[in-house]
């Protein structure tokens, strides 16, 4: 209690900086997602209530997920309704908790999780384009349907149907956030108030001035009571637990908002001046029962989110009241000021999501992996290719594969040293085999050809004294050149491999 205390000052103002953040960014990842923009907030609220509550991770800010916008646009659809969809986040949610208990670990490589995070900013960028553009549809897949048609109609059908108005609205927007963290650094007044805010505030005044549809703003219901407040919320068809499908998705969604919550976590605490350490464990546990309260009451699916976070910490939050502050003001945004929400142009806040996709997929992100080398950079680039191409899964399965053949093929290569002596007068020849430390069937090939390769009358050394693992096969392998040894006058000895199991 004295800590909260002591603490409440920082984690006041801080938390109010994250709330500015997160509201726009709770109702423009529903925009994204195709669900009701009131479900951004719902999870926004349970992120920073019940997990900051629960977690015990002391900077992290949790809210919805903008790695799962795609994926949840696309499984909304394929189920035919928000609630149906639901059921799937809350059995993901009991599926993370079931994994902090069971103190799973994931291990993604490096280049993957880049190409996974680059392909999700490009498609959030894609869909973004018809709000900012004021396509007066109002509705993303449409749009893709044009992309299919070629370029010359799609250029006529879209210029026939975007909204001027928005178009400055969006220009404006987008013109602020390329200069807010410039203009920040030279003056102290701009760097108390977050870029997207600024973004809210100007887009509301332009919306005022201008025509917008009703579809281009904020629609969010203004309850005039309890009764009408709490029909926002959503409940889900469990009827939809006989559906085999559901399973699958719940896992998808599992695995994805784990993997995202647990690169934050390092990231977080990477930041943190402290260098506090967040249990990880504790950390899915408690993510998986804010998904579960978010399936159960219509939000989208949570993670820890990496934007709110270091916005958290860069404006000095010291421990999780702060997250736990800018969920009950979220709360009370939606009670208290709805009509204020309404008047906030889609336009504006697909500029701050194409923002926040551009970050994810920048160029010198690509540029960095190129340098890194073909091994890298490949695994990078199919994964963003599948996922734009197909969809997040895929493309994560794409280059989780190429990773694979990557490491396959350095286990071939990599399964032996040799060493070649001879002696002064290049009659005696020594052979040096040493075997890796995991020698699997995988090498049978590159030992059989080395074996073949050593010439009559020579010594031999086979050393798997440092090999932690060796494979049958290959045991098999040098238990058959022992005995082809002796018709070719080799004389062999072998260290630290077990031969009496053949």
């Amino acid at each position: 209690m004295q800590n909260f205390i002591q603490n409440l000052r920082y984690d006041l103002s801080a938390s109010i900086v994250v709330f500015f953040v997160a509201l726009p960014l709770c109702l423009g990842i529903a925009l994204v997602s195709g669900v009701p923009l009131f479900s951004g907030i719902i999870s926004g609220i349970i992120g920073g209530v019940v997990v900051g509550a629960v977690s015990r991770s002391p900077l992290g800010v949790s809210g919805p997920a903008t790695g799962l916008a795609v994926i949840v646009f696309g499984y909304v659809a394929t189920l035919g309704s928000f609630e149906n969809f639901l059921v799937a986040v809350f059995l993901a949610g009991i599926i993370q908790i079931i994994m902090g208990m069971m103190r799973l670990g994931y291990y993604f490589p490096s280049s993957v999780i880049k190409g996974m995070l680059a392909g999700i900013g490009v498609i959030i960028i894609i869909k973004q384009i018809p709000h900012a553009l004021g396509y007066n549809t109002g509705m993303a897949r449409d749009f893709e349907e044009f992309l299919d048609e070629g370029a010359l109609i799609t250029l006529q059908k879209t210029v026939n149907n975007f909204t001027p108005a928005a178009i400055i609205i969006s220009i404006i927007s987008m013109s602020l956030l390329l200069s807010w963290e410039s203009l920040a650094k030279k003056y102290k007044t701009f760097s108390v108030i977050p870029g997207p805010l600024a973004v809210v505030i100007v887009g509301i005044f332009a919306s005022n001035f201008m025509e917008l549809a009703g579809h281009q703003i904020v629609q969010i219901l203004v309850a005039e009571n309890f009764s009408e407040f709490f029909s926002q919320f959503y409940l889900p068809n469990f009827d939809q637990l006989k559906n085999p499908q559901i399973y699958a998705m719940a896992m998808v969604i599992a695995i994805i908002a784990s993997l995202e919550t647990l690169l934050c976590v390092e990231a977080t605490d990477k930041l943190d001046s402290l260098k506090r350490i967040t249990p990880t464990n504790r950390e899915l546990k408690a993510q998986g029962l804010g998904n579960i309260i978010s399936g159960l009451i219509g939000g989208l699916p949570i993670t820890q989110v990496i934007v709110r976070s270091s916005a958290n910490i860069t404006f000095g939050a010291r421990s999780k009241s702060s997250a736990i502050l800018h969920g009950f003001l979220l709360l009370i945004s939606a009670i208290a000021i709805p009509n204020l929400l309404n008047m906030i142009p889609l336009s504006s806040l697909a500029c701050i999501l194409i923002m926040v996709g551009y970050k994810l997929a920048k160029p010198s992100l690509i540029n960095e992996m190129r340098k890194l080398g073909f091994e890298q950079f490949l695994p990078f680039f199919v994964t963003i290719a599948g996922i734009v191409i197909f969809d997040l899964l895929k493309g994560v399965m794409f280059g989780m594969a190429i990773s694979v053949l990557f490491i396959l093929y350095n286990n071939f290569r990599n399964a032996l040293s040799r060493e070649h002596i001879e002696d002064k007068e290049g009659k005696n020849h020594e052979h040096v085999i040493r075997l890796a430390e995991e020698v699997s069937f995988l090498n049978k090939g590159a030992i059989l050809q080395t074996l073949a390769d050593i010439p009559e009358n020579s010594m031999v050394i086979i050393d798997g004294s440092k090999s932690k693992f060796i494979d049958y096969d290959v045991v098999e392998i040098i238990q058959n050149f022992r005995v082809q040894a002796k018709s070719k006058n080799i004389s062999l000895t072998v260290k630290g491999v077990n031969l009496k199991k053949i």
